[in-house]
């Protein structure tokens, strides 16, 4: 177990797929103890899920292998009396338990907030839905992909023309497991322990959508799709060179002026479409235009060191593996790499939180587990004896 700022927290993991495994991947890396709680003989849905059919069917898909190291894998039936018992026993110690079940479906389990925080009243008891745990979608089911349509996401992804448009990776679970992280780190802050916490996805990214919510809301300006475009400022986006794509964002008048007379272009200032911030966003396509009539002359490479030489912010339009691989990524310790991890059978490298606690990537000790991996040394925590624990197996409550 790592040391952390969590260090002694003891975290129950009800998750599955994403959000709330997200959620528990950052307390992981912050030290806390997590326990997944799983369903015995299939466990996390995730398990099955990625884009290695192998590791699918030893249960330990990519999917699951991206946000659950660090963590001890339990597997306890909860339509079991004997499994009900057993997670109140684990909640007994528990600091924290987060669920993504389907509103209500914890109650019918009878391991409702109510009944787990009369056993634990200093339990935080976070519950992250699509959402939320009342209003009129409460009994709706949610995947990323609805959510990142119900929440605008899709309606301001994409140009006008090809739109509207999913992000490429699953935003509105990710946001939603960050939130979570957030609220519970808070409420372990709390003079007094114990609270519920109820995590809308929905909520979470509109929240992150601030300044298009802003725009609608506070100037009456409808938010729309831009593309690659900043509807902010311009010039500001993907433009095209020799090679591909670079970004730039010469957001400031200065940023501006310095790009235009880099690229030679000094004319451009003195022309009025582009004499102001809100001529040159009302004039970008035409704008735009002329400074690829340079940019395209050169490599990118050159055109970014060089602009951000000069003050003018730039950069690479690189793919996944691409930054992975660079030195900027590679030297700062986002990857933990496990050498045959369990149940994989070879090396394997995740991502881990994208921060820095005193100079050092908060990390982890241990691979993401094998289903049920830690059921006999959890439970023998608890004081159960081998005997115990086989007639519970034998019971089929884990």
């Amino acid at each position: 177990m790592s040391e952390g700022p969590l260090n002694g927290i003891r975290v129950l993991d009800l998750t599955n797929v994403l959000a709330g495994p997200f959620c528990c991947h950052q307390l992981a890396h912050l030290g806390a103890d997590v326990i997944k709680v799983e369903v015995p003989g299939s466990g996390d849905l995730a398990r099955v899920l990625g884009a290695d059919p192998e590791l699918n069917a030893a249960l330990m898909g990519v999917s699951f292998l991206a946000q659950n190291a660090g963590k001890r894998s339990v597997t306890i039936n909860l339509k079991s009396p004997d499994g009900v018992a057993l997670l109140k026993r684990l909640v007994e110690r528990a600091d924290v338990l987060v669920e993504n079940f389907r509103p209500g479906v914890m109650n019918r389990l009878d391991v409702g907030p109510d009944v787990l925080r009369a056993v634990n009243p200093r339990l935080i008891y976070c519950a992250i839905s699509g959402f939320g745990q009342d209003g009129a979608w409460r009994d709706r089911p949610a995947y990323d992909q609805i959510v990142q349509g119900a929440s605008g996401v899709m309606s301001v992804t994409g140009t006008e023309e090809g739109g509207p448009m999913r992000a490429g990776y699953p935003v509105c679970d990710t946001v939603g497991g960050l939130t979570a992280a957030m609220a519970i780190c808070a409420a372990l802050n709390a003079p007094k322990r114990g609270t519920l916490i109820d995590v809308s996805m929905l909520e979470a990214t509109l929240a992150t959508l601030a300044w298009a919510v802003s725009n609608h809301l506070i100037a009456g300006v409808a938010p729309a799709r831009h593309g690659n475009e900043n509807p902010t400022s311009a010039p500001s986006g993907a433009f095209r060179v020799a090679d591909g794509l670079i970004n730039i964002a010469a957001n400031k008048d200065e940023q501006w002026r310095g790009l235009a007379r880099h690229l030679g272009r000094e004319d451009l200032l003195g022309d009025p479409d582009f004499a102001t911030r809100e001529d040159r966003k009302r004039n970008r396509l035409r704008l735009r235009a002329e400074l690829e009539t340079v940019l395209v002359t050169r490599p990118g490479r050159d055109w970014v060191q060089e602009l951000n030489a000069i003050g003018v912010p730039a950069g690479p339009v690189m793919d996944v593996a691409s930054i992975l691989q660079h030195p900027v990524i590679a030297e700062r310790g986002l990857l933990a790499t496990f050498p045959d991890a369990p149940g994989v059978g070879r090396d394997i490298s995740v991502v881990r939180t994208g921060i820095k606690m005193d100079g050092a990537a908060p990390s982890v000790a241990t691979p993401p587990p094998e289903l049920g991996a830690d059921t006999e040394t959890v439970l023998g925590e608890l004081g159960l004896t081998a005997d115990e624990i086989a007639g519970l197996r034998e019971s089929g409550a884990i």
